[in-house]
């Protein structure tokens, strides 16, 4: 159980992609970190791209990020919605500041893109969103996984098991 003790944010929005949220979110778990699901309200029902829904267990206002150590981002089309929260701004400045792990993978560049901490960093992303990435000043390629210190980012749901396990290695480095 080396995550013991580790704790993590996994945002949630109406639309993400499943497999992107729960797959790195029950990796995690599976190592003893404990992963809250943080969404616009608390107790809400969201609804995944395929279906599967997400309840959130906190509210953006609920929690102070500084309490957790790293943040997960999932792609789908929640990203677009994400990056309109001032809140959802907030967390990803302060782990970026403080260095703490950000998982992205997919459309979730989107909303590192608007926290506009990309500039002069290595991600990948899907190639959907390969130019929006390059346009906020970052190194785009195409690989599986990418990880330029402790920002980690992935392309698509096949990339998943490599992705989480190197979240899972940095935040167990931490």
């Amino acid at each position: 159980m080396r995550l013991e003790g580790k704790k993590v944010i996994a945002l949630v929005s109406k639309d993400f992609e499943d497999l992107e949220l729960w797959y790195p979110l029950l990796r995690l778990q599976e190592e003893g970190a404990t992963v809250h699901l943080v969404g616009e309200k608390a107790g809400e029902e969201y609804p995944g791209k395929y279906g599967v829904p997400a309840t959130s267990d906190y509210a953006f206002d609920d929690i102070t990020p500084s309490d957790y150590d790293g943040i997960l981002v999932p792609g789908g089309w929640s990203p677009d919605k994400l990056r309109r929260y001032d809140q959802v701004m907030d967390m990803i400045h302060h782990m970026d500041e403080k260095e703490k792990p950000i998982g992205q993978i997919c459309h979730a560049g989107w909303v590192l893109i608007s926290a506009d901490i990309l500039k002069g960093r290595k991600v990948t992303s899907t190639p959907g969103i390969k130019h929006d990435m390059m346009n906020a000043g970052a190194t785009w390629v195409d690989e599986a996984v990418v990880q330029d210190g402790h920002i980690i980012s992935a392309r698509r749901p096949p990339d998943l098991p490599p992705y989480a396990k190197a979240f899972a290695d940095a935040l167990a480095e931490q």
